[in-house]
């Protein structure tokens, strides 16, 4: 405390100093041996009294110089104390700076409280000491003592300034913050316009509190900051109280957190509520230019997550953020919302061709292939772009837009990108539309199943049908699955289709064969039903009733099955026949089996794509390939999709005993199964009796 504001209130501190060594004597000191008021001097380095008159004895309860200096009371010393000997010693050395404040001392244990102003002082040694003169026994109560011993020992920062900002007064704990003896008000401030706004609010409400950035002798730091109007005790001129709580670390931690809540974990990029709440900034500001928004996705991701597993999926998706960063303007913004989902906003792309380069470059950065252990993952991706103009605050519109257009892109065959139009918005309406009516087509029992009779040329017989989903909508009539599928596929509500197709399909094969109907049943799988667990199963609950009759229920999967894993392809077919069921593969020669595996799988039937029976006589060649395959792995064929007699006679002739198509019947609904078959082995019945 500086000499002229030795009438502040002073706290009081516990002094407990230890005298190891025999003290020496000083230059100047017999003076004061003749002082009637305590003095004495202590060594702040070896913490001990090195000089004592008659009255700092009494006062210290000692019988000698040498006796007060041999007490060891180091022991009873607090940190607060210990550092606050330290500033003292710190202001005598910079500035020859004198102190005055209200001590409690501990002689043999007893609290004395006494107004001491501390100066320093040279010892022989050239080290600075520190003077003590004590100059009265202090009167005050013991809760103001209380409260002066408090404010010694807090952690607390409190200070005093005059209203030109000069310092007045520091606790321990302030003065260990700043260690100057002239800090300025101003000093403290990193940004003048907090200092500025803070002192705005003093004077208009008296007080003032905010969170700010501040200068310390440790560096910058962030401190809770309180102020408040008052007086200076001493001279009763305006003051201004400062209570100050160093909360750099809450304030780093929270900042971790805000940027954690806006950051997405994986790839570093923003995450969907920053851009949310980024898109709702954007639409309540004047945009100065268009702003282009990209919405993409990886294709095939779903299989490089199966394939190579996850942690290749997640190396995938980092590496795709980090492609696109590079191809952005500190402008620009990317965001991650889910999956393999990206969003893209780009600034100041004003032209067409601008912003046709700028796309390309994104989408070439991405369609790199990504090294991954041993193998190098191909990647593509489908993006859909809108553009939001500077007159249209609703940004969530032209999000759907995008997505509407990356649909658009998956539709046209992936790895490309495609602008949003109002046709596409149209398309995607009635998409919308089909979607919310299909939702309630189960329950309301609009799916139904028809059939499609296959016939055996040779005995002229109906010998099975294909169960076919259909959709009597009831304002579009009846809709076949190219009109429905995709949505299906789309919205999960392809698991419910499944699961009907195969539950009617096992009911009404039983319903024939109590009504006497000897026509067996083909039921098609899709990849995604063949692996489920969920089929096995209900396969096996199926099979396990006793109207179940085995061989009745023959499963179509397709050829792009037995191109997968073929030891897991080849274990569930097993099990299926074993349960009762028939094997055939469905459209073959369209996709990539390997013919080294078609012999050790359990297949009763190869059905012949119709992009081979409708190039008769081009296909007769391949025909004739699939159909010694069949003979070698002890199945049959069956035709799809004959439409004329052409193509019918051409079949019969090379040996093709089973034909399906709608030469003989169209699909039919389950009810016509008995009409249908009387109409066909009639008209097979009088052709053979024209021959």
């Amino acid at each position: 405390m500086k000499s002229e504001m030795q009438d502040l209130p002073r706290p009081a501190a516990s002094l407990s100093w230890p005298f190891p060594d025999k003290p020496g004597s000083g230059d100047g000191f017999d003076l004061a041996r003749r002082l009637r008021h305590a003095i004495w001097v202590y060594d702040i380095d070896r913490c001990r009294v090195v000089l004592a008159n008659a009255a700092a004895l009494h006062l210290w309860k000692a019988s000698s110089e040498a006796e007060l200096a041999a007490r060891d009371l180091s022991k009873d010393m607090s940190t607060t104390v210990a550092n606050r000997l330290k500033q003292y010693q710190a202001g005598f050395e910079e500035s020859d700076a004198t102190f005055s404040e209200l001590w409690t001392l501990y002689p043999h244990g007893e609290p004395v409280s006494v107004d001491v102003i501390y100066t320093g002082y040279r010892l022989p040694d050239g080290r600075v000491a520190m003077m003590c003169e004590a100059t009265g026994i202090a009167e005050d109560t013991p809760e103001t003592l209380r409260s002066a011993e408090a404010l010694l020992h807090t952690d607390v920062m409190i200070s005093l300034f005059a209203a030109s900002g000069r310092e007045l007064y520091m606790n321990p704990a302030a003065r260990n913050t700043w260690r100057s003896e002239s800090t300025h008000l101003s000093d403290i401030f990193v940004d003048p316009h907090d200092l500025e706004c803070i002192l705005r609010d003093v004077e208009l409400n008296g007080d003032a509190r905010r969170v700010v950035r501040i200068k310390t002798d440790a560096g910058l730091a962030w401190h809770d900051m309180s102020l408040k109007s008052c007086r200076d005790a001493a001279t009763g001129e305006p003051a201004t109280l400062v209570t100050s709580i160093d909360v750099s670390e809450l304030k780093r931690a929270r900042d971790r957190a805000a940027y954690l809540a806006d950051k997405d974990q994986l790839t570093g990029c923003y995450n969907r509520s920053y851009l949310q709440r980024h898109l709702d900034a954007l639409g309540r500001e004047d945009r100065g230019a268009p702003i282009a928004l990209l919405y993409l996705d990886l294709d095939k991701f779903k299989q490089t997550n199966d394939r190579y597993g996850h942690d290749a999926g997640d190396k995938l998706l980092v590496e795709t953020a980090q492609r696109i960063m590079t191809c952005l303007t500190d402008a620009d913004l990317l965001a991650r919302i889910g999956g393999d989902e990206f969003i893209v906003l780009l600034f100041g792309a004003d032209s067409s061709s601008e912003l046709n380069d700028r796309i390309d470059r994104i989408r070439d950065a991405v369609c790199q292939p990504i090294s991954y252990k041993t193998v190098m993952i191909e990647v593509t991706t489908s993006i859909g772009v809108a553009r939001l103009p500077v007159d249209d605050l609703d940004c969530e519109k032209y999000v759907r837009h995008a997505d509407i257009a990356l649909y658009e892109s998956k539709r046209l065959g992936r790895n490309r990108w495609s602008l949003f139009t109002d046709d596409m918005g149209r398309i995607a309406g009635e998409r919308l539309r089909t979607e919310e009516e299909l939702a309630s087509a189960f329950r309301l029992g609009e799916i139904v199943l028809h059939v499609q009779p296959c016939v055996d040329l040779v005995s002229g017989q109906v010998v099975s049908a294909e169960v076919l989903a259909r959709w009597l909508h009831p304002k579009r009539g009846l809709l076949l699955p190219v009109d429905f599928i995709g949505v299906c596929e789309e919205t999960g509500l392809i698991e419910a289709l499944d699961h009907f197709v195969l539950e009617q399909g096992c009911a009404l094969a039983k319903l024939w064969k109590k009504a006497g109907l000897n026509i067996g049943l083909s039921l098609n799988v899709s990849p995604r039903q063949f692996l489920d667990d969920g089929f096995m199963s209900a396969l096996a609950l199926h099979a396990r009733d006793p109207d179940f009759v085995p061989g009745s229920i023959q499963l179509e999967i397709t050829e792009s099955v037995l191109a997968e894993d073929q030891d897991q392809v080849a274990g569930r077919l097993r099990k299926m026949t074993t349960l009762g069921y028939r094997i055939a593969v469905d459209d073959f020669g369209t996709g990539y089996s390997n013919l080294a595996y078609i012999s050790k799988f359990p297949i009763s039937c190869i059905k012949i794509d119709k992009s081979f029976t409708e190039t008769i006589p081009d296909s007769v060649p391949v025909i004739r390939l699939i159909q010694r395959l069949a003979e070698e792995i002890g199945a049959h064929t069956v035709a799809e999709g004959i439409e004329d007699t052409a193509a019918l006679e051409t079949l019969s002739q090379i040996g093709c005993r089973q034909i399906q198509g709608n030469y003989f019947s169209a699909p039919i609904p389950v009810t016509d199964i008995r009409e249908a078959v009387r109409r066909i082995e009639r008209r097979i019945a009088t052709a053979a009796s024209g021959r």
